[in-house]
């Protein structure tokens, strides 16, 4: 792991050894997660292609203070998904990267989405998993926001230590149970979340002008663009992943650009990482 400053933030970062192939496979992971969700990922695909995992500001290793105000440039708040996009653009600059596919997770493909937009010359191409959307629902946009504010207020330390804690994260949000390791990430990246980041992006990612311009950004770009989904996700369930894949212009009435997993909930890379590797290796190089 490195660190490298952006905006005025330390953000967490690993790239693992350029390969024969000339773009660089990007990875943007969710909210109140962190790059380590990528690791069976990258064991799997770092042999073909150069990846790139970072943590994003607030959230894994990229903390900031809350009292810090690293994002004074930025035309709209610093917690929007535009704000991270520039967070990214910035990122890949200083890395001197300068040919991307990008793979998002859920928040992260919104992110995806919005930097493939600005820089087309750049991304080749955006690969969401678990993503999708464009349907503002009000009542359950406003159920989520006020869900996630209480459980974000109740945060102990202690929590990690709780006794069978874990059991409840291996089973929260997937198909299929995750190996504990992972439940015990989810509940570390959970409690070390910087509170205002945390907060700042929920309430962004989550009103009504952000979620209705999602087709509208989709639409708009010329790359390449895939949704994986999980046949099983009830965070973002396969009818949403289509309804946003569909304002693209390769899913060609029959969704060409949405592959549904059997078996697979929301993480989708953690439940099924053999598939998805496969999945992603066959956009690329197809």
């Amino acid at each position: 792991m490195a660190k490298i400053e952006i905006l005025g933030v330390p953000h967490a970062y690993e790239l693992t050894v350029p390969t024969s192939h000339p773009s660089t496979l990007v990875f943007i992971h969710g909210w109140l997660n962190s790059r380590s969700y990528w690791q069976p990922l990258i064991s799997r695909l770092s042999v073909d292609f150069q990846c790139l995992s970072y943590d994003l500001r607030g959230f894994g290793e990229s903390q900031c203070q809350s009292s810090d105000q690293p994002h004074n440039s930025h035309e709209h708040s610093p917690y929007s998904t535009g704000a991270y996009s520039q967070d990214l653009i910035a990122l890949l600059e200083l890395l001197s990267i300068s040919r991307v596919w990008l793979i998002g997770h859920s928040w992260g493909g919104t992110i995806a989405l919005r930097t493939a937009l600005q820089w087309p010359n750049v991304v080749q191409g955006v690969i969401c998993i678990n993503a999708g959307g464009g349907i503002y629902l009000k009542e359950a946009f406003e159920r989520f926001r006020a869900t996630g504010q209480k459980f974000l207020q109740i945060r102990p330390r202690w929590l990690y230590q709780l006794p069978l804690i874990d059991l409840f994260f291996t089973r929260t949000d997937v198909a299929r149970p995750l190996d504990r390791h992972w439940a015990r990430q989810r509940i570390m990246d959970f409690i070390i979340a910087d509170p205002q980041s945390a907060i700042g992006t929920l309430m962004s990612y989550t009103t009504e002008e952000e979620v209705n311009s999602l087709p509208q950004l989709v639409s708009q770009i010329k790359q390449p663009v895939y949704f994986l989904t999980g046949a099983d996700d009830k965070v973002i369930e396969p009818k949403y992943v289509r309804h946003l894949a569909s304002f693209h212009w390769l899913f060609q009435y029959v969704g060409d650009n949405v592959i549904e997993i059997p078996n697979c909930g929301h993480l989708a890379m953690l439940e099924q990482p053999d598939v998805v590797s496969k999945h992603i290796i066959s956009i690329i190089t197809g």
